[in-house]
């Protein structure tokens, strides 16, 4: 796939917008903190399993400084205003060599309008040309749009419900 620190590809929205998927870059660091912002706090809780509004920039840095191999981060961005701004998110971090955790986030005046799917989409494309067979993810129980995006990606999934979280496995061969 390339230098995947470049990479960009455009989508079109179920009300016909562009929306581009690209990687994330250290200089999106205020249109990052500006879809946290305009992120409610239940999506907030759903993504981070916590009450989270603010970061340090120690996480500030571990999210925007991607090496693009043990960690993938990709954004989408649509226009707002004549500016590119930041209206979802979505990452993989490698936990063993052949599998990675995801985690996926979409500001909530763009909820339900194909851009989760097309993150799964542009994420399992390069985890597989990475050579990975497996996304794993902990999901919220209440958190229905998610594990439904989960299983509307038509790879097969195993899931196992626990008290505090469901983990899912999507398998990509």
């Amino acid at each position: 796939m390339g230098d995947l620190s470049c990479y960009s590809a455009v989508e079109r929205l179920c009300d016909g917008r562009a929306l581009e998927i690209r990687a994330l870059r250290p200089d999106d660091r205020e249109r990052m903190l500006a879809a946290i912002d305009h992120t409610s706090a239940q999506s907030l809780y759903r993504r981070f399993f916590a009450a989270k509004r603010h970061f340090t920039d120690k996480e500030i840095a571990f999210f925007l400084n991607v090496d693009f191999r043990e960690q993938v981060a990709l954004v989408a961005t649509a226009d707002e205003d004549g500016e590119q701004a930041i209206v979802g998110g979505a990452r993989y971090v490698a936990t063993r060599p052949s599998q990675a955790e995801v985690a996926f986030t979409v500001i909530d005046e763009y909820q339900r309008r194909g851009i989760g799917a097309a993150l799964v989409r542009h994420l399992v494309d390069i985890a597989r040309a990475a050579g990975l067979t497996e996304l794993t993810a902990e999901v919220l129980p209440d958190n229905a749009p998610m594990l439904k995006l989960f299983e509307r990606t038509g790879l097969p999934l195993s899931s196992r419900r626990e008290a505090d979280a469901v983990h899912l496995v999507l398998r990509l061969t």
